[in-house]
């Protein structure tokens, strides 16, 4: 309700012994959390509660300003988060439906977004950003160096290395980042990239470069749809001069583009 720092579906998990991890604030109320779950275990059955804005707990204050309301579910059996896990480790995502009605939590085909549906909230789980990385320069090392620092996962492509390789590890939840000085040098792995589900395609060079980009593309037939999926120059804001900036450029656009993608 409100301000809120964590979006519709953020969850921690809460161990018996008191231990806790994840986020479902900014760090305010995730002790209190973890108290009520371990209420909740030694009842053996699952309750809501609410902090901050029409909470009871009126010494817990959100710095936001607004409310939430958290549902804690007692596990019982560890197979819907197993499917989960499964799901993820083959780079797909997965959904689970919480009942507070039944109290139970299980496995279903994950939707576009966490919602309520009828009485049961559903929640979609999605791999992390994989960044496949193409180009042995000075800024293809600050984008790797930075995205692994980001928890992302970082696949770097060599031009020797050939697109046929690249073209089984480009999913739905892949960036695929271009930066070669030499338009020869992309062209195998940014065709690859243009018949991938790839949300996010940039490429380095200039406006000039670009527009040679597009002239050969269009000579191979790809369509202006196909074209305009190429972020160029790449990077979310303007021309950069050292390679550090080159990395917070690309990677901020890399992540607005997957919130946009998966919202």
């Amino acid at each position: 309700r409100g301000g809120a720092a964590r979006a519709l579906g953020a969850h921690m998990a809460v161990a018996a012994d008191g231990r806790f991890c994840g986020y479902v604030s900014g760090g305010c109320v995730e002790a209190a959390v973890a108290s009520e779950a371990l209420l909740a275990m030694a009842e053996g059955r699952d309750r809501t509660v609410k902090f901050g804005d029409g909470s009871p707990f009126f010494d817990i204050v959100l710095p936001c300003g607004g409310g939430i309301a958290v549902a804690i579910h007692v596990l019982k059996d560890v197979g819907a988060l197993q499917h989960v896990l499964d799901r993820l480790e083959r780079r797909q995502a997965a959904g689970l439906a919480y009942s507070p009605e039944r109290q139970t939590l299980e496995a279903v085909d994950p939707l576009p977004r966490a919602c309520w549906h009828e009485r049961d909230f559903l929640t979609v789980y999605r791999p992390r950003t994989r960044i496949v990385l193409s180009g042995r320069t000075i800024e293809a090392q600050a984008v790797a160096r930075l995205a692994e620092a980001s928890a992302y996962d970082v696949i770097v492509r060599g031009q020797d290395e050939g697109a046929k390789v690249a073209a089984d590890i480009i999913d739905p939840f892949t960036a695929v980042v271009l930066l070669h000085h030499d338009l020869d040098a992309e062209a195998a792995i940014l065709e690859t990239a243009l018949h991938s589900p790839a949300f996010y395609i940039g490429a380095l060079g200039s406006t000039r470069t670009h527009h040679r980009r597009v002239e050969r593309l269009t000579a191979m037939a790809f369509g202006k749809d196909d074209i305009g999926r190429i972020k160029a120059p790449i990077g979310m804001f303007g021309p950069t001069r050292d390679a550090t900036s080159l990395a917070l450029s690309v990677l901020a656009d890399v992540a607005a583009a997957r919130l946009v993608a998966y919202a």
